[in-house]
């Protein structure tokens, strides 16, 4: 495309004096409203960068842009003054439509591009096939294979514009087909007008391997038009889908979708745990053959013709399912007894689980499950391994699926020593090489923050040491092989390592360039106005509701004066200028604790407040929804349930500088309370916050509770300083953005 795009630049230069005849044609009266009209939608792209200076300012390469205004003013120039010395264009009506189409394709390339729809570079292009496509049609031939070879978005601009063309339906064809070609997953929502074309029934076979849920779901309206496409459709994929469709609680199904296409599982097979949903539904049952189906999958997909099953990934997935089955049937059971004295009570839920099942239910439910419900369902996954338990035996049963984020946890939940363990050393040792390694394949940089949230929670200094020596190796081997994503990826989680142990003195600001991890200055938490402004989320649940007011009432009115408003309180130091900031927990069901987040925001955008903390008080789920409305200014992050991947890739992505507190738990209000007061008293008093020396005060002070429960769940808690993932993901963000630049 870049070849053309220069090829037209050289033309448009090289016949410049034979075609630049605008300053001797003469225009008729009648039609210089038209010629007027198209220099009216010049001026106007001229314009879209803010300024109308004879200059299309597109990108930053002002060579290019100077190219792109030639284009703009003369090329089109050519093109209108073209029509009136057209031959093949003689009656005023003609000229005056075909002006038209030139002032009709300025137009929808105008706001195309303002819409991000069209990359301005393809302007030349766009101009040049314009003015061939209206040549040929002017001459009667056809424009097909102009609109065939041109990429979506000039297909469409001009098939939107010749309208009255020969060959219209046809093009109209040709533009749909590159448009599902870029979106295979609009298929469906756009196919009703081309249902009785030729390629209607291929689209569907498409659409069902893109998104077999999607399909169902148009499936569900057997005689609509998008329904009798695929309910007549002979592939075998939509035929399944199909009959699903028609059965009820069909999307307890698809997750066996693959199973059913090859015989190897029926529906009627499958029915006798599902039952109606409700009666009849065996939930440990359909948890197993989940599993037994996911182990399957997983087999195909690690194998060399590397298959991956449609049922794998996307809504109501084998994944997804198998995520909350984990956590509906068996972790928020366990979770919600964690009260309870008797053990054996609180586990019931997981008793008829085998060591395998238990092992997803522990990985499914990563972000849920509770430090307390971990420990003793990981005890309960190793007694049922028998009196001499292999944990290698067990990863080669799952054909180590999922087997890094497995590690992760029981490194974070302190049982990764007692997992290995429970294998052969040489085993031991290939596992953890196996953990670090390929780190830098793929998109995602998942693998490599669980390896340094790992590193952050083991306490035997040979497995860190050996960890570390690893990815030293990775590194070394990246180097030799001129791999630079995976020199940047084992080159930082080496420099965090080290920098973990104090001895070795390595400053993380200097070496890879992030602010300070160990502390946070006043001034840097201050905002214009010298103020410290602090925005607590809370959820109008029953977590929500009981903590509110103890939360409240944790600021004395001697040193704070409060103010209830109608969905929100607001909290000011007598002192000096510290706010806080917290909406009510107001009914979730009524999305009234929603409109107070809302509402609040606008107030504090509206007296120019941007929260330099951030507090989220609620359960995991509810997360995402403080990470979208949280300030982009959040120097200081508080959050109960969060320390994976997409948290705190999400979180960085919001508030780049943050210093993140998480912990593996929901947040504890008994915990939240001190570190919320501790960090009050220091915005108040001034003083710069000391990471380190924050966290041995309130060590101590927890230290000494009556509650075992709470001194467990502050041992959950965890620094800035020792949050390595977070580390990770900054100085990876802040290498690659350099890299860019």
């Amino acid at each position: 495309m870049m070849k053309k795009f220069l090829l037209s630049i050289i033309l448009f230069c090289s016949f410049h004096a034979v075609f630049a005849f605008g300053d001797t044609i003469i225009i008729p009266i009648r039609r210089q409203l038209l010629h007027d009209k198209i220099t009216n939608e010049q001026n106007r792209i001229d314009a879209q960068d803010g300024k109308k200076d004879a200059n299309m300012h597109a990108v930053a390469n002002e060579d290019i842009n100077l190219q792109l205004t030639d284009v703009l003013f003369r090329k089109v120039n050519d093109l209108k003054n073209g029509i009136e010395l057209n031959n093949n264009i003689v009656s005023n009506n003609e000229k005056v439509r075909y002006l038209s189409y030139i002032e009709d394709m300025l137009r929808n390339f105008r706001l195309d591009w303002k819409q991000h729809k069209i990359n301005p570079l393809l302007f030349p292009v766009l101009v040049e096939d314009f003015g061939e496509a209206m040549k040929l049609q002017s001459e009667g031939a056809s424009v097909v294979n102009i609109v065939q070879e041109a990429p979506y978005e000039i297909a469409k601009i001009i098939t939107q514009v010749l309208v009255d063309n020969k060959d219209r339906k046809e093009l109209h064809n040709i533009v749909y087909l590159k448009f599902v070609h870029k979106n295979p997953d609009k298929i469906l929502e756009t196919i009703r007008p081309f249902a009785e074309e030729s390629f209607a029934d291929s689209l569907i076979i498409l659409a069902a391997q893109i998104n077999p849920v999607q399909l169902y779901s148009f499936a569900q309206s057997k005689y609509s038009t998008e329904g009798k496409l695929i309910h007549r459709n002979e592939n075998s994929l939509v035929k399944a889908v199909s009959e699903l469709s028609q059965t009820p609680n069909a999307l307890f199904y698809f997750p066996f979708l693959d199973d059913i296409l090859s015989g190897k599982k029926t529906i009627t097979g499958i029915q006798k745990f599902v039952g109606d949903g409700h009666k009849g539904y065996d939930s440990v049952g359909y948890f197993k053959l989940l599993v037994q189906t996911e182990i399957d999958y997983f087999k195909r997909m690690s194998s060399p013709a590397k298959d991956t099953p449609i049922a794998m990934f996307g809504a109501n997935s084998m994944h997804e399912v198998l995520k909350a089955k984990a956590i509906q049937h068996f972790i928020t059971p366990i979770n919600a007894l964690h009260d309870l004295s008797n053990i054996d009570a609180r586990m019931r839920a997981i008793d008829p689980l085998s060591p395998v099942e238990l092992y997803y239910v522990l990985i499914m439910g990563e972000s849920d499950i509770y430090t307390s419900s971990y420990k003793h369902a990981f005890a309960r996954f190793i007694a049922r391994m028998g009196p001499q338990p292999r944990t290698d035996s067990l990863l080669m049963k799952v054909h180590f699926d999922s087997f890094k984020k497995f590690i992760k946890m029981a490194a974070n939940f302190n049982q990764l020593d007692l997992f290995l363990s429970l294998m052969p050393p040489p085993n031991a040792e290939i596992l953890m090489k196996a953990f670090v390694a390929n780190l830098d394949k793929g998109n995602s940089l998942e693998d490599a923050v669980d390896v340094a949230d790992s590193y952050s929670s083991i306490n035997n200094p040979l497995l860190l040491k050996a960890i570390l020596g690893y990815v030293e190796q990775n590194e070394e081997q990246s180097i030799t092989a001129n791999n630079s994503r995976g020199s940047l990826v084992y080159g930082l989680l080496k420099t965090i390592f080290l920098s973990a142990d104090s001895n070795n003195h390595i400053d993380l600001t200097s070496e890879i360039g992030i602010p300070s991890i160990y502390e946070i200055t006043n001034k840097s938490l201050q905002d214009d106005k010298g103020r410290i402004v602090q925005q607590v989320f809370f959820y109008g649940d029953e977590d929500g509701k009981t903590f509110f007011p103890g939360f409240v009432n944790s600021f004395s009115s001697r040193d704070w004066t409060t103010t209830v408003k109608k969905e929100w309180v607001e909290i000011k130091s007598k002192k000096s200028e510290v706010y806080v900031f917290a909406n009510r927990p107001l009914d979730y069901n009524e999305n009234l604790d929603d409109s107070a987040q809302v509402h609040l925001g606008n107030y504090l955008a509206a007296m120019d407040m941007q929260p330099s903390m951030v507090v989220h008080r609620g359960h995991s789920y509810w997360l995402k929804g403080t990470i979208d409305r949280m300030s982009q200014n959040a120097k200081i992050v508080l959050l109960g349930s969060c320390g994976g991947y997409q948290n705190l890739n999400e979180i960085l992505e919001v508030a780049p500088d943050a210093h993140i507190i998480s912990t593996k738990e929901i947040g504890a209000g008994d915990i939240n309370g001190p570190i919320i007061n501790y960090l009050s008293t220091k915005f108040v008093d001034k003083d710069t916050i000391v990471w380190k020396n924050m966290w041995t005060s309130l060590g101590k002070f927890f230290s000494n509770d009556p509650s075992k429960m709470i001194r467990e769940s502050w041992e959950d808690y965890i620094p800035p300083y020792r949050n390595l993932g977070a580390i990770f993901l900054k100085g990876y963000h802040l290498k690659t953005a350099d890299t860019v630049d």
